[in-house]
């Protein structure tokens, strides 16, 4: 792949007048994917380099080694950059919560721990990320509970959410503070993520945006669904962008292993219904302003072994050779 040449219409230039066009990378995909990147791309996030765990494994230890790894390739490359993500329920260290004994720390140590994170962190990419996933899941799944359990409600209560975005702010008052979740079209979970926003933003709290996850399917969710979500989102005066997108060929419960590569037929599906959600986007292209992939091609996705323990997934616009699939060339064709 090194020496390939692209040409072509790119991903980034038949969007070039409606959103950024990103994706997820990690220090293995910047290399092995580093033409596609450069060819079809103008924003990257750092999948996993950035996480709590991967930056500040202990107290007086910051590991920025394959962060900055990634923001060199932005720079390089001339990309927009994405920061992912503050705080989140997952890949965060055990030391955050709990003191030299074990035993859990007081609210306001876990918040002044935040805040010397948010400051380190944010403060070395100052000028370099645009946009920071501040605040991440934190909406419960089902129930009537707004708020999943967690060590960070469980010590700080609610507070600790609008404090992040106010520490993220002083860090770097250029950023744009985006809440960021998954199921976000689900009318269930888009209400309380709602609610919790216009909750931050009743409060003051420097909120500019709402990261719609969209780890869809060919399936599911409805595209009413997604409509519905934007606008509610949107009626916030807030800013969207689809931040985790990749369009999977299984539903969600499917546990099928049976396939070794992807069916035309799915392919075909796969197509059609990436080409009715970037009409639909483009509609809201005034409140959207990033697509993001969770990946770029499908030598390298999450997907695989997830849900499923052994079974591939092919979610992406491009296959494992990084060649285009019926679905680019399906939106190249409409944007001609």
């Amino acid at each position: 792949m090194g020496d390939k040449g692209f040409s072509g219409p790119s991903l980034k230039g038949i969007f070039t007048d409606n959103f950024k066009i990103g994706a997820a990378v990690n220090p293995l995909t910047i290399r092995s994917q580093e033409q596609l990147l450069a060819y079809h791309f103008n924003s990257i996030t750092a999948e996993n380099e950035m996480k709590f765990e991967s930056v500040h494994p202990q107290e007086e230890v910051y590991t920025f080694d394959h962060a900055d790894e990634l923001a060199a390739f932005a720079r390089k490359h001339g990309l927009a950059m994405r920061g992912h993500t503050l705080v989140w329920h997952n890949q965060t260290t055990d030391w955050l919560f709990t003191d030299g004994a074990g035993a859990s720390v007081s609210k306001e140590l876990l918040l002044a721990r935040l805040k010397s994170h948010i400051d380190t962190v944010i403060g070395r990419y100052r000028g370099q990320i645009y946009a920071w996933d501040v605040v991440n899941e934190v909406i419960a799944d089902e129930g009537p509970e707004l708020l999943r359990p967690s060590k960070w409600l469980e010590i700080a209560g609610p507070e600790f959410i609008a404090r992040a975005f106010e520490y993220a702010h002083e860090a770097d008052p250029q950023a744009l503070l985006f809440y960021n979740d998954y199921n976000e079209s689900h009318p269930q979970k888009r209400d309380k993520i709602y609610t919790l926003l216009k909750s931050l933003l009743d409060q003051g709290v420097p909120v500019h945006g709402v990261g719609l996850q969209a780890h869809w399917n060919l399936y599911d969710p409805a595209l009413d669904d997604i409509r519905a979500a934007i606008e509610k989102y949107a009626s916030l005066g807030l800013q969207l962008q689809l931040t985790e997108l990749d369009m999977s060929l299984f539903r969600f419960d499917d546990k099928r292993t049976d396939l070794a590569s992807p069916p035309p037929e799915l392919l075909e599906l796969q197509a059609e219904r990436y080409d009715a959600v970037f009409r639909l986007l483009r509609e809201y292209r005034q409140v959207i302003s990033s697509v993001t992939f969770w990946g770029a091609a499908d030598d390298y996705t999450w997907l695989d072994n997830f849900p499923v323990r052994g079974r591939k997934n092919w979610p992406f616009l491009f296959d494992e050779q990084h060649r285009p699939k019926p679905a680019f060339e399906r939106l190249a064709g409409h944007s001609r």
